[in-house]
């Protein structure tokens, strides 16, 4: 359980800091420092997580790159609106970009002797399991700050919807992708292929993060963007708040069933 945690308390902090490049300075200093608050705070509660069990060689480097990108969103909250305002959008960078290389560690430390196509494709459902979670998050938050700033730009919440739709679609491709990959290569322990182990018993989990973190998903993101398009961001943030359930449930599901048949949907 530690090791889904991890997984899926780093990904949402790692998608956060990453998706706030794409608000601008209009939002204000309390929208990203909420936002750089509780992003510090999810990685922060996954270093608390930390399995060290789970990344074999890699280890050090799968820390200490998460490390880095704790460090930066740290630092950024505790200076935005204060002092180092020319250093902001480096540590922006630095989270956004330190976070590309976290999950790529991860991704490759949990198949560190493995030659096949798995390290690669772990890597791809880390990052674009990164953006859905962040853009969905920045996206329902970004929402409810209209409320805060009514005269804010609605085209900030277009252009993250957009960035949502984009991540949603990229991590249906993902999944597609890894699914038919496993049902050529993948055995259970029993010697079972993939295809029987989606119609038992066991491949209701499959089934339902597909149902509610992937078609869910797809169809309240374009809810969302039509809604956003006539500038009821209020009807926008409401459809995000169901969105961002579903996400979270699918995502919390990929990393169980990761670690539990080693495939990375």
């Amino acid at each position: 359980m530690s090791s889904v945690l991890f997984l899926f308390l780093s990904h949402l902090g790692i998608g956060i800091a990453g998706t706030l490049l794409l608000v601008g300075d209009t939002a204000g200093v309390k929208f990203f420092r909420f936002n750089t608050g509780l992003a510090s705070a999810l990685l922060l509660s996954a270093l608390a997580f930390w399995p060290e069990n789970s990344f074999g060689e890699m280890t050090g480097v799968t820390f200490w790159t998460l490390a880095l990108v704790t460090a930066a969103v740290v630092i950024y909250w505790s200076t935005v609106g204060r002092v180092l305002s020319g250093l902001r959008p480096v540590l922006l960078w630095t989270a956004a970009i330190g976070g590309v290389g976290a999950l790529a560690a991860q991704g490759h430390a949990l198949w560190a002797a493995d030659m096949g196509p798995w390290p690669v494709l772990t890597i791809a459902s880390f990052l674009s399991s990164a953006a859905l979670l962040g853009g969905t998050c920045t996206a329902m938050i970004l929402g409810h700050w209209y409320l805060v700033l009514p005269s804010m730009d609605v085209s900030l919440l277009q252009s993250v919807v957009k960035f949502h739709i984009a991540s949603t679609l990229l991590r249906i491709a993902v999944v597609a992708m890894v699914v038919w990959v496993a049902l050529t290569m993948w055995e259970s322990p029993s010697g079972a292929g993939y295809a029987r182990y989606i119609w038992s018993l066991d491949g209701v989990f499959l089934w339902q993060r597909v149902l509610f973190g992937l078609l869910g998903p797809v169809v309240l993101a374009f809810l969302t963007w039509e809604t956003a398009k006539i500038r009821s961001t209020q009807s926008a943030t409401g459809i995000l708040y169901v969105d961002f359930f579903t996400v979270m449930v699918g995502e919390i599901l990929a990393k169980y069933l990761l670690l539990s048949t080693r495939v990375p949907v």
